[in-house]
């Protein structure tokens, strides 16, 4: 299958189907960010809410 690589938004989650395969990049146009705490003081405390198990 091929990936159309948006190589503005690099990803590593290999488990996602959005994961290029061939590259460490996101086949999607944009990504939402969102977090899991009231106060996100961390990086940690980030997530990406595009993500789709595969």
């Amino acid at each position: 299958m091929s990936c159309h690589a948006n190589k503005c938004i690099a990803c590593t989650v290999q488990q996602c189907t959005h994961h290029c395969q061939d590259a460490d990049y996101c086949s999607l146009d944009s990504i939402l960010v969102g977090t899991h705490e009231g106060n996100p003081t961390m990086d940690q405390c980030t997530d990406c809410k595009s993500f789709r198990m595969k």
